[in-house]
């Protein structure tokens, strides 16, 4: 059997100052991608994360408290959410277990209704390396989505941002075009795998509610400030003639269950009326980042 790719092998080192400089349409400078994040939590399981640590410390199952601060989001937080992207017209990626559409139709089918993009994200919210089959796990993810959408699902973010290092070549076979578990870069990039290349894409592993708020406990605010100092940095790099000139990529990722709640979803309102508002400054979704990208003629 051949080993599979170690991610060096994979994705070949560039350095940013050596990337031919691309430009986006209409002379925007930056590319927005907002991931929201719908996830699956099974009773039976360990939850993904937790906001109140068991008494004594002790992991127990069920963790009825953890799983029900989870289902807030999906009965109310994602509601939130997909009113404030409405009022400015945005369509965001929508980051999904493939159960969510069998589980939760309702979340589903708004999302699809308006016009997200639907990106794998495992088939429930479990690491992948606990998956024994992980291309059947895939398929049945891309089957399902792709059946309940009416489109072929082309993006993968695993959950948890997980990995095996076989990963990248099921997801290839089962047609994913862009994998966004290496968040390498500003922009997209090429990955090898068994079944050719497909794309990276970058998403964010800071500009994201879960480190943020749940893992370094900053104030909701500090998502703002975040974002509004990236894109601030990544325009002037963008528009500038230095040698990080040229077209840009900043995401951020939330979901329902941390920024969807009250006294937090404001700070995301706050975040879209900003963005929204500076003329350099394009929404888009992966797929359509991954077809500009690839038209863009760079090799990197």
């Amino acid at each position: 059997m051949t080993e599979p790719l170690r991610p060096e092998q994979r994705l070949a080192y560039t350095a940013a100052i050596d990337r031919p400089r691309i430009e986006l349409p209409e002379g925007k400078s930056l590319a927005v991608w907002p991931v929201v994040n719908v996830e699956n939590w099974r009773i039976e399981n360990p939850m993904p994360r937790q906001v109140l640590v068991a008494p004594t410390g002790a992991a127990l199952l069920p963790d009825i408290a953890n799983w029900a601060w989870h289902e807030y989001g999906m009965r109310v937080g994602f509601w939130r959410f997909a009113e404030a992207f409405a009022r400015h017209g945005i369509r965001p990626t929508l980051s999904i277990n493939g159960s969510v559409a069998v589980d939760y139709p309702r979340i589903a089918g708004a999302a699809r209704d308006a016009g997200w993009e639907f990106m794998g994200h495992g088939w429930h919210q479990v690491p992948t390396h606990r998956i024994e089959d992980q291309r059947a796990m895939i398929a049945r993810t891309v089957e399902t989505l792709s059946a309940f959408t009416g489109e072929p699902v082309v993006g993968w973010l695993g959950p948890g941002l997980t990995e095996t290092l076989e990963t990248a070549d099921h997801l290839a076979a089962a047609g994913i075009r862009y994998i966004a578990d290496f968040v390498v870069d500003d922009l997209p990039c090429r990955l090898k795998t068994s079944s050719g290349e497909v794309l990276t894409m970058p998403y964010s592993v800071e500009l994201n509610d879960i480190p943020t708020m749940m893992i370094q406990h900053h104030r909701a605010e500090e998502f703002l400030d975040r974002a509004r100092a990236q894109a601030d940095r990544l325009i002037a790099e963008a528009t500038g003639a230095g040698p990080l000139g040229g077209a840009k990529v900043l995401s951020f990722a939330i979901h329902p269950f941390i920024m969807g709640v009250p006294h937090r979803v404001a700070v995301l309102e706050a975040l879209l009326a900003d963005l929204a508002a500076r003329p350099e400054v394009v929404f888009m979704q992966g797929r359509e980042i991954m077809d500009w990208y690839l038209a863009s003629g760079d090799p990197t």
